[in-house]
């Protein structure tokens, strides 16, 4: 092993502790460019994308449904079929999750109180497309999208590539914004040229990105605030080290600010994992950005499975993959994740590449209070009461008289105080 770690030794509290992802100067850079875009619409939209070079100087902004099936209807048999393929899958897994949410009636005295199930009108869909072009985040956010019943679906992606407009017309997408960062985020959130104010904006993005949903936040709904990229291993000595070596390399090249992280109870597989990491990057294309990532990240050795579960828990990452003899025993114990990959076949690359369930995910511990994209992000749940007998409904009235007074909000009492008796007709004063 060389005398500079490909994977630094951490501890559980450096990793627990890894920050939002943005920090002040970025929140900074974005408020500017977002205040801009609100203020005056697709002329500081254009500028700042072309400034950027998300779109080329006078090319189009925007792409409407026949640009998109133009795209859809360019790829190759074989590639739409692909894509098709990957999103029913995610639509399957999408229309499973909003089978499991409906309408609830529950009787109250004198009526009836209800929940009814309603989606979001608009949704801006982020897609990243700097480094790499991500059809998947398409895939993954506007398909969502359109099981939850939005009506009205734009994808927002710096230099879409065919194969990204392509993604757009598969998952029924009603248009693209060939913008990205904060100036995308600030055209979905306030309007510019053919799109209107969304009601919410989703969808993985860089901390310019992420600062620009934080400052709109409130304006409009947003899914999370996503920071880098983040995959823990947990694995003791029957992992293979060239698989846990690929996993967090798979990881890694996604940006050099991502996270990789091994927990194991078996000191020598940080050894081995390590001789296969150099022996990998030797012939990867993205080595200089999975090398700089893995400085990121780091190995903790653990004493017991217990520990290393605890471990796991406080880190609470984006990705957590089990690569243990007892990883089904395991599973069950542990509390704080993004999504969970249980057993070495379980690739976290497969929940990347539409397997079924959503790869927008919480980062930086944010999982210990928030889950992933859902179609759940794109719904209201939205509550009825109906009292039609007062009278049956007395003991309802009487306790909402009792908590008015006792609040010191009289008028409360009085209002429902009304209810106790029946309306009498008063002549009406002359003006």
């Amino acid at each position: 092993m060389t005398s500079s770690p490909l994977l630094p030794r951490r501890t559980v509290a450096k990793l627990a502790h890894r920050g939002a992802g943005f920090d002040a100067k970025t929140l900074a850079a974005a408020a500017r460019i977002v205040e801009a875009v609100r203020t005056r619409g697709e002329v500081a939209l254009r500028k700042h994308a072309e400034r950027f070079g998300d779109v080329l100087p006078g090319a189009p902004l925007y792409h409407d449904r026949s640009d998109l099936a133009q795209a859809r209807a360019g790829l190759a048999p074989d590639d739409r079929a692909r894509l098709e393929r990957v999103a029913a899958r995610i639509r399957a897994f999408a229309v499973a999750q909003r089978s499991a949410l409906g309408p609830v009636r529950v009787p109250v005295p004198g009526g009836v109180a209800e929940h009814r199930i309603a989606p979001i009108e608009r949704a801006g869909c982020y897609a990243p497309g700097g480094r790499h072009p991500l059809p998947s985040s398409v895939l993954m956010t506007a398909v969502t999208a359109r099981v939850a019943g939005v009506r009205d679906v734009w994808v927002a992606s710096p230099r879409p590539q065919p194969l990204t407009l392509a993604a757009a017309a598969v998952a029924g997408a009603d248009g693209v914004l060939a913008a990205g960062g904060a100036q995308a985020i600030a055209a979905l959130a306030y309007g510019a040229g053919p799109i209107t104010p969304r009601d919410v904006i989703v969808g993985p993005g860089n901390r310019y990105v992420a600062a620009a949903k934080r400052l709109v936040s409130g304006a409009v709904a947003i899914d999370m605030l996503a920071g880098p990229s983040e995959l823990t291993i947990f694995a003791d000595g029957s992992a293979d080290p060239a698989t846990v070596a690929a996993d967090l390399l798979a990881q890694a090249e996604h940006d050099p600010d991502a996270v990789p992280m091994l927990v194991t109870v078996d000191a020598a597989l940080v050894e081995r994992v390590e001789r296969e990491l150099a022996c990998q990057l030797g012939d990867l294309p993205t080595a200089d950005v999975a090398r700089a990532a893995l400085a990121h990240g780091g190995a903790v050795v653990v004493e017991s499975t217990d520990d290393g579960i605890a471990a796991c828990d406080a880190i609470a990452p984006e990705h957590l993959q089990l690569e243990l003899r007892d990883a089904d025993a395991v599973a069950p114990r542990l509390a704080h994740y993004g999504a969970l990959f249980v057993g070495a076949g379980s690739a976290e690359v497969l929940g990347d590449y539409g397997a079924g369930p959503n790869h927008v995910l919480p980062t930086g511990g944010t999982a210990r209070f928030s889950g992933g994209l859902s179609v759940y992000t794109f719904l209201r749940v939205r509550t009825w009461l109906r009292i039609a007998d007062c009278a049956a409904a007395r003991s309802v009235v009487e306790d909402a008289v009792w908590l008015g007074r006792a609040e010191g909000l009289e008028a409360h009492a009085r209002a429902a105080e009304r209810r106790l008796t029946p309306p009498v007709d008063t002549p009406r004063h002359p003006l």
